[in-house]
C-alpha cells in the first residue's frame, strides 16, 4: 500500500491545453478536518487507508497543499439545462487536481469539490457546504454498493470557513474519483463554439483513453456513440430498477463513460411513485423518476448533435434507435432477478407493469416490498404483503400470476430462491431521511452516524446485526424532504 507521497501522476487531460481548461489553485479551507473517508475508495489509488488519520491528508484534500506533479484545471464546457442550452458554464466549484494510475494501471481523475472560486463561477463563491458533501460521499459509495456505475468518493474535509446558503452554514470539500470528468457538455462547447480544432482533439483524446477497443471498427467515432449509448441505457435502466432519482439531469451533468455523478438534489424512492420528483425547484416534473429514461434519449440527442462533424445523421439515429431497446432489455432483466425470476416470458414485461401500479396505488415501500418478497417461499410472502396493498383484489390476482409463474421457474430450493433474490433486493439504502440525520449530527461535529450509515450502505445486500433501524420505511417527517441543488 502506498502512502500519500507515492502517488504517481499522469495529467493527461491537463496537457490538451489551455483551451480545455484553466489553471487554478485550490482555495484553503479554515481548520481542515477529517469527516469521513472511504477504505474502498482509498484502495483504488492503492493507498493505506491508515493515512486518511494524519494531518497531512485533511491539508491536501482541504487546499492547503499541493503534490509537486498535481496540475489543478477547471475545465469548461456547456449543456442543456432544463432544455435550455447554456453556451458556457465548466467547472465553477471543482477542480481536476491531476490525474493518478495505480498498480493495476487504472487512471483516475481527483476532482476536488469545494475548492473555491473558479472563472466559471458564474457570480458563485465556489465553495460547498458540509451537508452537499456528506450527500455527495454516501450517494457514490452507495450506488457502487448496489452495483450502479457511479463516480466514487474518497473523502470528506469540514471546515470553520463560513459559507452562506439559506443561512450559514460551513464549507466542506469532497474528493471524488472517475477515470474521467469529462461529461456531454464538453463535446457540446466545442461544437457550437465551432472550435473546430478542439473539438477533433476532444474527440480523439476520448476514443483513444477511454474507448481504445473502438480505434479497431470501421467507424472508430460511431462505435463510440454506440458504445456511450449503451452504457446509458444500462446505468438508467439501474435507476429505474433500484428507484434512484438523480434529479437534474443536464447535459453537463452526463458523463461520457455512463456513470452517475454530480450529485445534488438527487434520493431514492420510498414509497414507489412513478411521478415522483426529488428536486424542488423542477417544477414542471422535467426530471421526474418516470421521466428519466426519455430524458436519458433526449439528452444523447443532443450528443449526437455534437458529433455530426464525425459521424452522418443517419447512423447517429440509427443508434439513437438503440436506446430504448436496450434500456427495456437490462431493466426487463434486472425486474426479472428482482421477482427471483430466472427465465423469461413474454408477459413478465405485464406482470412488471401491473405490480407497479399496484404498489403505485398503494404507496408500499418500493425497497422492503421486494426485499421480504424474498424472505419467504413465494406464496408465504405474497399473503404477509398483501396487507399493504389498498387493493386487495387487485393484489390477490397479481399474486396469483406470480405464484404461477413462480412454479414455471422450476425446482430451486428455498433456499437457494431465497439467497439468489437477496443478493439483488438491497435491505438498505440512502434513504433522504438517513442522510439528513447524519448531516444533522455532523453539522454539530458529531461525525460518528455518518460513519455508521457509510459503513452499513456498503454492504446493502447483508442483513447487519444491530442495525434494524437503517431498515425501516421513513417516519412521516422523512419522506417528503425538499432537496435543492445546493443540497
Amino acid at each position: 500500500m502506498k502512502a500519500l507521497d507515492d502517488l504517481t501522476f499522469d495529467n493527461r487531460f491537463a496537457r490538451l491545453g489551455d483551451g480545455f481548461s484553466t489553471h487554478v489553485l485550490p482555495e484553503p479551507i479554515d481548520a481542515p478536518r477529517l469527516v469521513v473517508a472511504s477504505s474502498a475508495a482509498m484502495a483504488l489509488l492503492d493507498l493505506d487507508p491508515a493515512v486518511a488519520q494524519t494531518p497531512v491528508f485533511a491539508e491536501l484534500f482541504g487546499g492547503h497543499k499541493l503534490w509537486a506533479e498535481a496540475e489543478p484545471r477547471a475545465m469548461v464546457y456547456s449543456g442543456h439545462q432544463f432544455g435550455s442550452y447554456n453556451p458556457q458554464l465548466g467547472d465553477g466549484r471543482g477542480l481536476l487536481l491531476g490525474e493518478v494510475y495505480n498498480a493495476a494501471g487504472e487512471h483516475w481523475d481527483l476532482h476536488l469539490k469545494g475548492a473555491g472560486q473558479t472563472p466559471y463561477s458564474r457570480m458563485g463563491d465556489g465553495r460547498a457546504v458540509l451537508r452537499s458533501s456528506i450527500r455527495e460521499f454516501l450517494a457514490s459509495e452507495a450506488l457502487h454498493a448496489l452495483g450502479i456505475p457511479s463516480s466514487r468518493a474518497l473523502c470528506v474535509i469540514g471546515s470553520d470557513t463560513p459559507v452562506w446558503r439559506e443561512k450559514q452554514e460551513r464549507a466542506a470539500m469532497v474528493l471524488r474519483l472517475a477515470p474521467s470528468h469529462i461529461r456531454f457538455g464538453h463535446f457540446e462547447y466545442f461544437y457550437y463554439t465551432q472550435k473546430t480544432e478542439l473539438h477533433q482533439q476532444l474527440a480523439e483524446h476520448v476514443l483513444k483513453l477511454h474507448f481504445p477497443e473502438c480505434q479497431e471498427q470501421p467507424e472508430p467515432y460511431l462505435a463510440m456513440f454506440r458504445e456511450i449509448v449503451e452504457r446509458n441505457a444500462e446505468l438508467i435502466a439501474k435507476w429505474q430498477a433500484y428507484g434512484f432519482c438523480h434529479g437534474v439531469m443536464n447535459t453537463d451533468n452526463m458523463s461520457i463513460l455512463g456513470i452517475t455523478f454530480d450529485f445534488g438534489p438527487f434520493a431514492f424512492l420510498d414509497d414507489f411513485d412513478a411521478h415522483f420528483i426529488c428536486n424542488h425547484s423542477d417544477h414542471e416534473g422535467r426530471y421526474s423518476f418516470s421521466n428519466q429514461v426519455p430524458i436519458g434519449q433526449w439528452n444523447l440527442s443532443a450528443l449526437a448533435q455534437a458529433l455530426t462533424p464525425y459521424i452522418s445523421v443517419e447512423a447517429l439515429r440509427e443508434t439513437l434507435g438503440l436506446y430504448l431497446p436496450l434500456y427495456q432489455a437490462h431493466y426487463l432483466d434486472l425486474m426479472r432477478r428482482r421477482l427471483g425470476l430466472t427465465t423469461a416470458e413474454d408477459d413478465d414485461q405485464k406482470l412488471v407493469e401491473r405490480l407497479l401500479q399496484l404498489m403505485q396505488n398503494s404507496g408500499v415501500d418500493y425497497t422492503l416490498f421486494f426485499r421480504r418478497l424474498g424472505d419467504e417461499p413465494a406464496a408465504l410472502a405474497v399473503a404477509q404483503l398483501r396487507d399493504d396493498f389498498v387493493d386487495r383484489a387487485g393484489f390477490d390476482a397479481w399474486a396469483d400470476e406470480y405464484k404461477a409463474r413462480v412454479e414455471r421457474e422450476g425446482n430451486a430450493s428455498e433456499t437457494q430462491r431465497r439467497e439468489r433474490m437477496h443478493a439483488v433486493n438491497p435491505l438498505y439504502i440512502l434513504r433522504n431521511y438517513l442522510a439528513q440525520n447524519a448531516i444533522t449530527a455532523a453539522e454539530s461535529g458529531d461525525y460518528s452516524e455518518v460513519h455508521r450509515l457509510h459503513e452499513v450502505l456498503s454492504k446493502p445486500f447483508e442483513e447487519q446485526a444491530g442495525m434494524e433501524q437503517y431498515a425501516q420505511r421513513p417516519p412521516d417527517w422523512g419522506k417528503h424532504l425538499e432537496i435543492s441543488c445546493s443540497s
